[in-house]
């Protein structure tokens, strides 16, 4: 079980990233529509001029004004640092107590505010290395995780990674069966450090994931989310797939 503490910076790399492209926003009407009074009756001056007045500041207001853009949401987003210890399955549960979670920590990455920790058994440790994992509880199937796998010094061919992260998890699986496109790419952080990052484009789901070795351990970071809230949430997942890296690589 890992803690977590306040936010850090962001993951950087000196490949090319991404940008996505804002939806485009409807134009607002500038239109205002004023009481009509009675025909037969002509309202005093006063009040012609207080309407008047009250339009045109309605007016100044609506044309002055602006909705949120994706970036904005982006800004108001509140994030949270967590550490992984990345320890072995019969070290699970800590060391009795002695040890901090930050000083022991071997990778971090960020988790949305609001978002809950799934705790993960012994066995499962065990048999597919997973570490930690947060999910959004509004949609269970939006969510973080890590895995790890102890005896890698280095990086195997992309293809090849991909193919045996896939082995060992079903949902990973069904995700690049069904995909509509598959990329990779090889990045570096400002240390050198050697990450795969690939992006899978399924039907109903879409999945990142960044790869990378350290500490003679491979450590792998999936984003998934059904295809509505990726496109909703687009922006907020892409910072938290970019804030993993590993403790030593910051």
């Amino acid at each position: 079980m890992a803690t977590i503490f306040s936010p850090s910076a962001l993951f950087t790399s000196s490949s090319t990233t991404t940008t996505s492209t804002k939806p485009p926003q409807t134009p607002l009407s500038t239109k205002t529509h004023l009481p009509i009074p009675p025909s037969n009756s002509k309202p005093p001056l006063t009040t012609t001029l207080s309407t008047t007045l009250t339009a045109t500041v309605l007016a100044t207001t609506i044309l002055t004004t602006s909705p949120p853009s994706l970036a904005d949401s982006l800004q108001n987003t509140a994030y949270q640092l967590y550490y992984g210890t990345a320890a072995s399955a019969a070290n699970y549960g800590g060391y009795g107590g002695n040890s901090s979670k930050k000083d022991s920590a071997e990778y971090i990455y960020e988790v949305p505010d609001g978002w809950k920790e799934r705790l993960v058994s012994k066995v499962e440790k065990g048999t597919n290395g997973t570490d930690s994992e947060f999910y959004n509880p509004k949609k269970r199937s939006e969510k973080e995780y890590l895995t790890f796998l102890s005896g890698f010094r280095q990086l195997a061919p992309k293809d090849a990674v991909l193919n045996n992260l896939a082995l060992s998890d079903v949902d990973l699986q069904d995700l690049i069966a069904s995909a509509d496109s598959v990329t990779s790419e090889e990045k570096k952080d400002e240390k050198g450090q050697v990450y795969y990052v690939y992006e899978i484009n399924g039907v109903g789901a879409h999945g990142l994931i960044s790869v990378t070795c350290a500490n003679n351990k491979l450590y792998a970071h999936f984003v998934n989310a059904p295809t509505p809230d990726w496109n909703r949430d687009k922006d907020m997942l892409m910072h938290v797939h970019e804030s993993f890296k590993t403790v030593g690589s910051f």
